[in-house]
């Protein structure tokens, strides 16, 4: 870990966090500006401190595909992320509308918690938890090493579901170290959303000149930020438990409303931002699977969109013919001819199966994983003693509104939360920092809050 803390043992007043990427050093950042006498304790066992699978790239064309001004740390604070660049980072100029790398970003939030290595608030155990026991008086967790700790509450904060990887390892996922790509070999990308982007950059930096070759169902690309202000939308006007066409007509509306006003979609898609959870949690199951059927593409390229200058790289590669976008689905890869790997895809519309010679296959088919089958050892355990259930769609675990775990008996846990992708279930906007920072101060507040009358209490019986 790259953060030393002062050693204490871990007791009735500390907070577990279960995992230490963005989520988990969000939420311990912002419960650590509470005045409280709560001690946090963060278990993570694979990456830096707050480089999780999106900040642990060294590779500097992979940027934030938000702005600065977005990705603070803290709600009520938007400019301490810029402060943080603008002190720490040398010889660039920021502003609140710049794109900045992915890796520093990483260095960022492993910065948040320093204040709090020497001050006994804060301790980092580096290891992998595989089990929680939540009891009346609080929780206990064990490491894999067969150590335990003890705590009032344990947060999940374990991030996106991570697939197996391909037995045959013909197969590797965008994140994943893989074999060096033979420079003139073609390169298939599975996906063409923001990890094929990253991909694309990173092989062209490498100085690979094969084809690249990027296959959807649909086809569709991230679109371009452009500069626009956000249209305001007040909760009053929300289109909530409506059928998915009644959704659409009105945010069809709203872009009409923002182009009028000289703006353009983008200012549309922004100003509801905030709601989108809201609109997710007014769906049911049926309107929901329906939505991650027809419209779950079109949002995200529209929603999740990049940096221009990473879009101006695409489309150059796009015009040199450098990489094709086809709208095809990938069927399985087999072992080729002199260490090429076959790839069979099926092109959209079509019953025919065609192969493609490559040299190497990359996943970037995103983050909806099945949680259940591709659960970490942790997960695995809650979910086998009925302390957690995964959602009907398979998108997380199910959490209340106020990221309390629930169990498979449908009661809410006491002592248990869930945030960031682990909760993407109830709340669907859940994976970007500027949605996670918002659930991670609420639930620190809510501990806060909860813990506060507690604390009172055993003082009282120990004096």
């Amino acid at each position: 870990m790259p953060i030393a803390a002062f050693p204490r043992e871990p007791g009735w007043r500390d907070v577990l966090v279960i995992g230490g990427g963005a989520s988990g050093v969000l939420f311990a950042a912002n419960l650590l500006r509470h005045d409280t006498d709560l001690r946090v304790t963060v278990i993570e066992g694979r990456h830096l401190l707050g480089c999780g699978i999106a900040y642990s790239t060294t590779d500097p064309d992979h940027l934030l595909n938000t702005r600065v001004h977005h990705m603070s740390a803290f709600p009520d604070d938007p400019d301490h992320f810029l402060r943080w660049l603008q002190t720490e980072v040398d010889g660039v100029r920021y502003r609140r509308d710049s794109f900045v790398s992915r890796a520093t970003y990483g260095r960022y939030l492993a910065a948040l918690l320093a204040p709090w290595a020497a001050s006994g608030r804060l301790l980092c155990v580096a290891g992998t938890c595989v089990a929680i026991r939540e009891r009346t008086s609080g929780v206990k967790v064990t490491l894999a090493d067969g150590q335990s700790l003890a705590g009032a509450y344990a947060v999940l904060a374990t991030g996106h579901v991570v697939p197996r990887p391909d037995p045959a390892g013909l197969v590797t996922r965008a994140w994943s170290a893989g074999a060096d790509t033979v420079p003139d070999r073609a390169v298939l990308i599975i996906g063409t959303g923001l990890s094929m982007v990253d991909q694309v950059l990173s092989l062209e930096r490498a100085g690979h000149t094969g084809p690249i070759i990027a296959i959807s169902r649909r086809g569709l690309l991230p679109r371009p930020h452009a500069a626009g202000t956000p249209l305001p939308t007040a909760g009053e006007i929300l289109p909530l438990g409506v059928p998915l066409s009644a959704i659409l007509s009105w945010l069809r509306g709203r872009v009409r409303q923002a182009e009028a006003a000289g703006g353009s979609w983008r200012d549309a898609v922004d100003g509801i931002r905030p709601w989108v959870s809201l609109f997710w949690q007014h769906m049911s199951t049926e309107q929901r699977a329906r939505f991650l059927r027809h419209g779950a593409s079109w949002w995200e390229v529209h929603r999740h969109r990049i940096p221009l200058a990473s879009a101006d790289r695409i489309a150059a590669a796009r015009a040199r013919g450098r990489l094709r976008i086809v709208r095809a689905a990938f069927v399985r890869a087999e072992p080729g001819r002199d260490g090429a790997i076959r790839a069979v895809v099926r092109a959209r519309g079509s019953a025919t199966q065609d192969s493609i010679e490559v040299g190497r296959i990359i996943d970037c088919r995103g983050i909806r994983n099945d949680p259940e089958r591709n659960a970490a050892p942790v997960i695995a355990g809650l979910l086998a003693q009925g302390a957690a259930r995964v959602d009907p769609l398979r998108l997380g675990l199910e959490v209340t509104a106020e990221s309390r775990l629930i169990g498979a008996d449908g009661h809410p846990s006491t002592r248990l939360f869930a945030l960031g992708p682990v909760a993407r279930a109830t709340f669907w906007e859940i994976t970007a920092i500027p949605d996670i920072r918002i659930q991670a101060g609420q639930v620190a507040q809510r501990i806060a809050e909860q813990s506060d009358g507690r604390a009172v209490s055993h003082r009282a019986q120990q004096s």
